[in-house]
């Protein structure tokens, strides 16, 4: 497997190859991985998502789960880097992490089959698809600001080629503690799917990403929150929660929210499926 990064050297964007604990660069200059600035691994033209996929996550919500898949798109201005802050903006309470495995496309893809899929993948990175609930309730099920506001797509630390994406561990901590412990063997369509199903009707461009879905124990995030996703064989991503410098301002569109549907997706429930709220705090 090969493992390239996007770093920040002497002021400007370079592609490095990882080797050990050191990131080396073409033209032979070197960096140890804790000193370097990271970016995005890949620079896509868009971050598509599919809405469900891990069975666990499916069961947690206790739905039935659609007879192909669905998906959202996520703008390319939320793209995070290994180490990067992600943004709870003032007046939002319900911010949720979402461990992924992401799919970067290496040749322009259209119209392929799954069996010739793989052949258009130029590798894998983990990714966090956060998603900020607390517009839950807006934008008519597209999830834009949900998923799309911000710093809610942090990607890395490299890309791997080379790696199977079979029968892979998929881990998220907060502060060192596990929350969501999957597999990639627990998802219902596996990546060369995913990407043949895009491409029917959507041409898929070089760097492009697809993020396969996350396993269940999406919970809420606060600042100050170390979060970490770590995949078999692509690393571990690394982001600290911080609470944005400006309030979501209230002179214009839909405000923050809490409704049934906010809280039952922040916290995991099945309110929403049951018609019931969950039970309040102690002392609530």
């Amino acid at each position: 497997m090969r493992e390239t990064r996007r770093i920040l050297l002497a002021g400007a964007v370079v592609e490095v190859e990882r080797q050990g604990e050191e990131l080396v660069a073409d033209d032979g200059r070197r960096v140890k991985i804790a000193d370097a600035q990271h970016l995005p691994p890949v620079m896509p033209t868009k971050i598509i998502c599919v809405h469900l996929n891990h069975v666990s996550r499916v069961k947690e919500f206790q739905i039935k789960l659609s007879a192909t898949p669905t998906y959202f798109h996520k703008p390319i201005s939320s793209l995070n880097s290994h180490r990067g802050e992600v943004v709870r903006p003032k007046r939002c309470k319900w911010l949720n992490y979402e461990g992924e495995v992401a799919i970067v496309i290496g040749g322009r893809c259209r119209n392929v089959s799954p069996q010739e899929a793989g052949d258009y993948i130029r590798g894998y990175t983990v990714a966090n698809d956060f998603g900020l609930h607390d517009f839950r309730d807006t934008d008519a099920g597209s999830m834009l600001r949900v998923k799309g506001s911000d710093t809610l797509c942090p990607l890395g630390p490299g890309l791997v080629e080379g790696w199977d994406f079979r029968n892979k561990y998929l881990r998220t901590y907060v502060n060192g503690q596990l929350k969501q412990d999957g597999n990639t063997a627990e998802m219902t369509w596996d990546m060369h799917y995913l990407v043949a199903d895009i491409a029917r009707t959507i041409t898929l461009e070089p760097g492009d990403v697809l993020l396969s879905g996350t396993p269940a124990n999406s919970r809420p995030v606060q600042p100050g929150d170390l979060v970490e996703v770590e995949v078999e064989g692509l690393g571990r991503l690394s982001n600290t929660i911080v609470e944005g410098p400006e309030p979501i301002r209230d002179d214009v569109g839909a405000q923050p929210s809490e409704s049934e549907e906010v809280l039952s997706t922040a916290q995991g429930g099945d309110w929403e499926f049951r018609g019931i709220r969950p039970p309040k705090k102690p002392g609530a």
